[in-house]
């Protein structure tokens, strides 16, 4: 390497520490379409378990969060392409995820499992799902879960934008089944007047996919921000922040499933 191209990278590097160190705002990507974890009131206000998290760890790092909303479809493109510094939205820490973008400590993991009408038959089983539509989110987890087991059992698998289309189309028995995340399917179908004729059923679905839990997702470059991120993760659970605002959207421990 030439003398003039290390110094040109060494000052590259101090440039990229020095940013991450002094920055003020953390612009954060969410799709606030996913209750408990990140959704808008009637009124337009931005609340959720992660929107609480987000502002605690910029509370730590002497930042101010700034939210972006994102449809889920394009979260990470929108991340590479710079339209926010951070993706704190319910993803999970996946193999093929990790090629393009870095992660933070684990924020939260819950259960995923299949959502049916009472009566329909549908046990959780591939077998029982052949022959049957099953709505995911596009690009989730739940969806590449469903492609590798249901749709080689037969089943026809259908992404949607956000998670409220699907509940909309098997209200409407436009779809069999659902497969998605057991907290935010009770606060956001279940839970819900148009949800009674539905429930859980079969198991938590058991896989790699489900076991590693979410994180901040970043730019492979920023791991200065990274690295000051789990500095204040680390801050919320020790300082009792966390349990608070778990505290107030379950009545389990978020963290440790």
């Amino acid at each position: 390497m030439k003398l003039k191209h290390l110094f040109a990278v060494v000052g590259l590097t101090f440039a990229v520490s020095v940013q991450a160190a002094d920055m003020k705002e953390l612009r954060v990507g969410q799709d606030p379409t996913y209750e408990p974890f990140e959704y808008k009131t009637p009124d337009g206000k931005l609340v959720g378990f992660e929107v609480d998290i987000a502002n605690a760890l910029c509370a730590e790092m002497k930042m101010k969060c700034v939210f972006v909303d994102q449809s889920w479809e394009g979260i990470i493109p929108s991340l590479l392409a710079k339209k926010y510094d951070v993706i704190i939205s319910s993803m999970s820490m996946t193999d093929e995820r990790k090629k393009a973008v870095l992660f933070s400590d684990k924020i939260y993991n819950t259960p995923s499992r299949v959502i049916a009408k009472r009566g329909s038959g549908i046990d959780g089983s591939p077998a029982s799902l052949k022959g049957k539509k099953i709505g995911v989110l596009k690009g989730s987890t739940q969806e590449a879960y469903a492609n590798k087991v249901f749709a080689k059992a037969g089943a026809t698998v259908v992404g949607y934008g956000n998670t409220q289309d699907s509940y909309l189309d098997i209200a409407s028995g436009r779809l069999q089944a659902l497969v998605a995340d057991v907290v935010e399917a009770k606060a956001g179908l279940l839970n819900k007047p148009e949800g009674k004729p539905f429930e859980l059923v079969g198991t938590s679905l058991n896989d790699p996919l489900f076991t590693v839990g979410t994180g901040a997702a970043l730019r492979k470059q920023d791991t200065k921000l990274r690295d000051r991120i789990n500095v204040a993760i680390k801050a919320i659970h020790a300082n009792g922040t966390y349990k608070k605002i778990g505290e107030k959207y379950f009545d389990f421990d978020p963290y440790g499933m």
